[in-house]
């Protein structure tokens, strides 16, 4: 069923105009593309939001915008037959909820002609950390833009925090826990991992994409532990896959993760795109895959991680789950 968008440029506006044919066609889904010259304030104040709310609608971790970066901003919809505020809701990755409240709505009743503001609901963030479930993250790397190549994606468990320190809630404070441990005891610059999965199955970003890891392999060889880390992006799954069993929900999202990092950087699952930090020489940075003998490894990403951390676990256990989910993905996409 067609229907009627109305984008505003200032908010009283935006209560009142309809938006041209040719900006309506550039925003189909309420995503507005980043053109040059575009900056955040500008953004927002086209579509009656604010900086500080855009950033918490698409989790941006900076005031850095890149052309072709795609956000999702509030619109102007006009309903039509068939509406209600859940098909709503869905289309434009708003909640029933928030669509009421934006609109003074003391039901759900709403009628053909009337004007809405919709806007998408926020992420859940703490300073640059961005807590996401599988479809947010799915929707947050399609439409973000890097500035850094990315060749591959390595695989760690923390070991510590494990099972045992997740109490369903605490991800922001094992981030924090994370983070100073790698500055004070590290000595590293902030948080090494881009991205950390919880056993409830949610993602969390922390480091920036555009930056590469920070120490985790080669820390007796400073300038082989760069040249690994310049096109990889680290993944710390919470828990210790030694001793403990993976969740359902957690090695869904591990499997969910890596496929969307596959897709987004044009990559294949293999040992040279997908690599477990137990093929590395943890001092040297020389990778040995399974020849660790009489090298520094560690086991991490752990004994039971998807059957074993050898090399053929990962290709008979983890890269054809990767791949199968790579299929489901574009599937659903077309």
């Amino acid at each position: 069923m067609k229907k009627t968008f109305v984008l505003l440029f200032s908010f009283i506006l935006l209560l009142q105009i309809n938006l041209s044919p040719a900006l309506a066609a550039n925003n189909p889904r309420n995503i507005y593309e980043v053109k040059s010259g575009d900056y955040l304030w500008k953004i927002a104040n086209t579509y009656g939001s604010s900086v500080a709310d855009l950033k918490l609608i698409n989790g941006l971790q900076s005031d850095l915008l890149l052309v072709g970066q795609k956000l999702r901003v509030p619109i102007m919809y006009q309903v039509v037959p068939g509406d209600t505020l859940w098909k709503l809701s869905q289309s434009f990755n708003s909640t029933v909820s928030l669509i009421a409240t934006t609109n003074g709505l003391t039901s759900d009743a709403i009628y053909v002609g009337q004007k809405l503001k919709i806007p998408p609901k926020k992420l859940t963030m703490d300073g640059k950390f961005i807590r996401m479930n599988r479809e947010e993250f799915k929707d947050w790397i399609f439409n973000q833009q890097f500035t850094r190549k990315v060749g591959k994606i390595q695989q760690h468990h923390t070991y510590q925090p494990s099972y045992q320190q997740f109490n369903g809630s605490n991800h922001f404070a094992l981030m924090k826990d994370m983070e100073k441990y790698h500055v004070q005891v590290m000595k590293w610059s902030e948080i090494s991992q881009q991205l950390t999965t919880f056993p409830d199955g949610t993602v969390v970003v922390g480091r920036s994409f555009n930056k590469p890891p920070e120490g985790s392999f080669g820390l007796l060889n400073k300038s082989a532990m760069h040249a690994i880390e310049a096109d990889a992006l680290a993944i710390e799954n919470v828990g210790n896959f030694d001793a403990e069993q993976m969740t359902a929900a957690q090695r869904e999202t591990i499997v969910t993760v890596a496929a969307l990092l596959m897709l987004k950087y044009g990559l294949t699952p293999s040992v040279d795109s997908i690599t477990y930090h137990h093929w590395w020489d943890i001092n040297s940075g020389e990778r040995v895959l399974d020849h660790g003998e009489g090298h520094a490894v560690k086991t991490c990403p752990g004994t039971g991680f998807f059957g074993g951390n050898s090399t053929t676990n990962a290709k008979n256990n983890f890269y054809p789950l990767v791949s199968q989910k790579m299929q489901e993905i574009l599937s659903s996409m077309h």
